[in-house]
């Protein structure tokens, strides 16, 4: 995940458009035949959509928009670090 991807999205897609670009791609990657390589890509972007859709719920709910992108990836971060 990288955070000025996650950034970009949020900024410029709506909670629907992300989340339609999310079913895309799944559907996409059930294609037998992806490479290993390009299910990495998918997977990647998959990853960054989900992060934009939960730092838009956290500026839904209130949050200024750096503090939950900071919080989202703080999140990542700890969840790695387990």
């Amino acid at each position: 995940m990288k955070l000025p991807v996650i950034r970009q999205i949020q900024r410029s897609c709506s909670q629907d458009e992300i989340e339609i670009a999310i079913k895309v791609l799944e559907a996409t990657s059930e294609a037998a035949s992806l490479k290993d390589e390009e299910l990495n890509v998918i997977g990647e972007l998959i990853s960054n959509m989900c992060g934009a859709l939960e730092v838009h719920q956290m500026i839904a709910e209130g949050m200024p928009e750096k503090d939950a992108a900071n919080t989202f990836m703080k999140k990542v971060m700890g969840s790695i670090d387990r």
